[in-house]
C-alpha cells in the first residue's frame, strides 16, 4: 500500500487538498469573469469563488473548534458545487459539443453502437438491478471515507479525500475540454426498444437527471474512474471491503453503457485516468505535503 502522510489538525498549514481546491477555484473564478456575460448567474458564481476560498482560508490560518470537521468533510460541498458549475461554464464558452465524435469513435472500433446493440440483452429485471448499481455511485465513493473515518484512522482518510477530491476535479476539466450529453440524447433515434426497469428505475432516472441537470457529463466517465478509485482504495479498510468493491465495479462499468449514460471512450477514458491518478497520487500527495509526518505501510 502507498504510503500515506499524517496531516496535524492543529497547524496553519495548507494540506494538499486545500491547494488543489484553491488552484481550482482559482482556474474556474477566471472562466467566469472572463465569459461573464455569457455566464448564467455570473454575480453568483463569482461571490462564490470568493467566498468559499476565503472561510477555507480562515479556517486554515485561524485555527478554530470548527477547523478540525471543516477542514476533512468541506471537500465534499466544494467538489458538488463545481460539478454544477461545470455545466453552466460548459455552456457560456463551449458552443457545440463532442457527441457525434466518440459516437463515430465508438462505431469504427465496434462496427456497431453500442447501446443499440445491447438492446439483445435488455430485460426489465436487469435493467432495474444495473439502474440501482448506477445511481449508489455516490454512496459508493463516499462510503469508503466515512468507514475510515470511523474507524479514526484520519491520515488514510484525509489521503483518500484528496484521491477523490483530484479525480473529480480533473474529470470537469475534462468535461470543458470535450462536452458530451451521451448516446441517450444523440442516438436515441437509433434505439428501437425503451430502457424500463420494473418498480423504480423511472424514479431513479427522473432523480439523477434533476440532481446533474443539464451536463456535459460524459468524457472522461467519472463514474468508472472514481468507482475504480474507490475499489482499489477499499483495500484500506478490509480485504472483505475489497472483495465487494471489486463485484460492484463492474456492474456499475457495464451500467454505464447498458443505460446509454456513456460511450464505450468514455469508460476507457475514465479507467485510463484511474489508472493514471493511482500511479501518480501518492507522489503528488507527499510534494504537496512537505513537512508532514510519514505513516503507512508498504
Amino acid at each position: 500500500m502507498a504510503q500515506v502522510l499524517k496531516e496535524n489538525p492543529d497547524n496553519d498549514r495548507f494540506w494538499a487538498i486545500d491547494k488543489v481546491i484553491l488552484a481550482y477555484f482559482t482556474f474556474t473564478g477566471i472562466l467566469v469573469v472572463a465569459w461573464w456575460s455569457a455566464v448564467a448567474d455570473a454575480p453568483a458564481w463569482l461571490a462564490w469563488h470568493i467566498v468559499a476560498p476565503a472561510l477555507l482560508i480562515f479556517e486554515v490560518k485561524r485555527p478554530n473548534r470548527t477547523s478540525w470537521l471543516f477542514r476533512n468533510w468541506y471537500g465534499v460541498v466544494y467538489v458538488a458545487s463545481s460539478y454544477k458549475e461545470m455545466s453552466v461554464l460548459i455552456r457560456a464558452i463551449r458552443h457545440g459539443d463532442s457527441d457525434r465524435w466518440l459516437a463515430d469513435l465508438d462505431f469504427r472500433f465496434w462496427h456497431v453502437n453500442p447501446t443499440v446493440w445491447l438492446e439483445r440483452v435488455q430485460s426489465p429485471g436487469f435493467t432495474e438491478f444495473l439502474q440501482f448499481a448506477y445511481t449508489l455511485f455516490i454512496p459508493a465513493v463516499l462510503l469508503v471515507g466515512f468507514v475510515l473515518w470511523w474507524q479514526r484512522r484520519y491520515a488514510e482518510f484525509q489521503y483518500y479525500s484528496f484521491l477523490i477530491a483530484l479525480g473529480f476535479l480533473l474529470s470537469y476539466v475534462g468535461y470543458l475540454m470535450v462536452p458530451a450529453r451521451g448516446p441517450r440524447f444523440l442516438l436515441n433515434h437509433l434505439q428501437h426498444i425503451p430502457l424500463r426497469g420494473l418498480w423504480l428505475f423511472q424514479n431513479m432516472q427522473l432523480t439523477l437527471d434533476r440532481l446533474e441537470s443539464v451536463a456535459y457529463d460524459c468524457f472522461p466517465s467519472g463514474h468508472t474512474e472514481l468507482t475504480i478509485l474507490a475499489w482499489w482504495s477499499s483495500r484500506m479498510i478490509s480485504k472483505h471491503a475489497f472483495w465487494a468493491y471489486l463485484a460492484y465495479t463492474p456492474f456499475l462499468i457495464f451500467a454505464t453503457v447498458y443505460l446509454r449514460y456513456h460511450y464505450t471512450v468514455d469508460v476507457l477514458a475514465g479507467a485510463v485516468l484511474a489508472w493514471i491518478l493511482l500511479c501518480a497520487t501518492p507522489a503528488i500527495y507527499r510534494e504537496l505535503s512537505k513537512g508532514a509526518l510519514r505513516i503507512g505501510r508498504n
